[in-house]
């Protein structure tokens, strides 16, 4: 099965970004380094793999990321996060699931983009069966509050 066979099934939580979302990022951020890809998906010439474990490196610069969506998102998220005390810069995309832990421990923080409508990811002819947000952590990021309800 293919990636975009798998694309809106729990075959896969591989997500790939959708190059024009991804040009109008980078034209504001200048990203130097994608912690997460796969070769054939990599947004920067610099970029972490499976083989690399983005998630054991240490993430410098203005970052670019875009994990996979299933059980271990939160550790790529909480990884965000910490990069950005130590000075880097970290973009992500993310779904906007609003209502988990890691949403509330660290995205909270960061600056909270929301995308009007549903992605497309890669070379899907369906959009995302999910809303998707742009979570900054680092630089210029606004932080944003919660209101109890």
């Amino acid at each position: 099965m293919s990636i975009n066979e798998g694309m809106f099934s729990s075959a896969t939580d591989l997500w790939a970004t959708p190059q024009d979302f991804f040009d109008k990022l980078h034209a504001e951020f200048n990203f130097n380094t994608d912690v997460c890809a796969l070769p054939e998906n990599a947004k920067c010439e610099n970029y972490y793999s499976p083989d690399t474990d983005g998630l054991q490196q240490e993430w410098r610069g203005v970052c670019w990321m875009n994990p996979p969506y299933g059980r271990q998102i939160g550790k790529w998220v909480q990884k965000a996060y910490e990069a950005s005390l130590n000075g880097a810069t970290v973009v992500c995309l993310l779904p906007a699931r609003t209502d988990t832990k890691w949403w509330h421990d660290y995205c909270m923080k960061g600056e909270i983009r929301l995308v009007r409508g549903r992605l497309k990811f890669g070379d899907a002819k369906d959009s995302a069966p999910f809303p998707s947000a742009v979570v900054i952590f680092g630089g210029t990021a606004k932080t944003n509050t919660l209101i109890a309800m």
